[in-house]
């Protein structure tokens, strides 16, 4: 059955392939709101169903439509008008369109089942992050298992690549972190950066490492320059790592960047 299913999908041409990844992305990003919203509550994902938060009454299944439904309903909720967050239609279309670009850039082959449970984990932790300022382990130590069973499984993958990018991610911000603490005195890093990066290795590759640090370090600066000058918070400010990393990961992804690593490494002599 799944033989068949998968070569059914593989006959598909890529801008159909894109198209179905975009609708089953969105779908998944709806169910991303949900984990975002309950799982640091310590509620279940599962039930209840959908639910307005302020009168408690539950979503008919034709208001929880992904994207389309927000603006149909003016992003309010059609029992009592209160205002629902633009952020739930904008998770959804950033995950459908992710899924999208993966199915564009990898076509029909097992590495694509990969990088679609890392797109939905990574942006579904990252959002966490910036809410409540935590990568739960839930999230980042079965990401490091399921990337590295994959690199075993997936004859696409080197197994080796994967567990030195584990290593090598999650040594390289442990090391980090340590030496700040032994000078500072305080933790400047949370312990979910570290398992984050090592999973990212464990699904990009070693190479990869060099090249989200350096690419989630400028995109770190950049925005927290900006919102210290914003909110007159001076760089002390505490701001999540993790969402600057996925975002690097994300990029070298989808941006060639075995090339761009490849490049790095040759020019630091690594």
């Amino acid at each position: 059955m799944s033989e068949v299913l998968f070569m059914q999908f593989a006959e598909l041409p890529i801008p159909a392939l894109a198209a179905t990844l975009f609708v089953f992305g969105a779908i998944l990003g709806s169910f991303a709101n949900v984990v975002i919203y309950r799982f640091p509550k310590g509620e279940s994902i599962v039930f209840p169903g959908s639910r307005c938060q302020s009168c408690g009454r539950a979503v008919r299944w034709y208001h929880n439509i992904p994207i389309l439904a927000w603006f149909w309903l003016r992003g309010k909720c059609a029992q009592c008008g209160v205002s629902f967050s633009f952020r739930y239609p904008l998770v959804e279309l950033i995950m459908g369109a992710l899924f999208a670009g993966a199915g564009w850039k990898l076509g029909i082959q097992w590495t694509l089942v990969e990088a679609l449970i890392f797109i939905f984990g990574i942006v579904t932790a990252s959002v966490i992050d910036i809410d409540h300022m935590i990568l739960p382990h839930v999230f980042t130590m079965p990401g490091i298992a399921i990337g590295l069973l994959g690199a075993a499984l997936n004859p696409e993958r080197l197994f080796f690549d994967a567990l030195a990018g584990a290593l090598f991610g999650f040594g390289f911000l442990w090391a980090i972190a340590y030496l700040y603490y032994v000078f500072r005195h305080r933790e400047g890093m949370g312990g979910g950066d570290i398992w984050l990066l090592g999973w990212i290795g464990a699904v990009l590759g070693w190479k990869a490492i060099p090249v989200v640090i350096l690419l989630s370090s400028v995109l770190g600066s950049i925005v927290g320059i900006g919102l210290a000058l914003r909110t007159k918070g001076g760089m002390q400010q505490a701001i999540p790592f993790g969402p600057y990393l996925a975002g690097a990961a994300l990029l070298y992804f989808y941006l060639d960047g075995a090339r761009i690593a490849e490049w790095y490494i040759a020019l630091h002599g690594l």
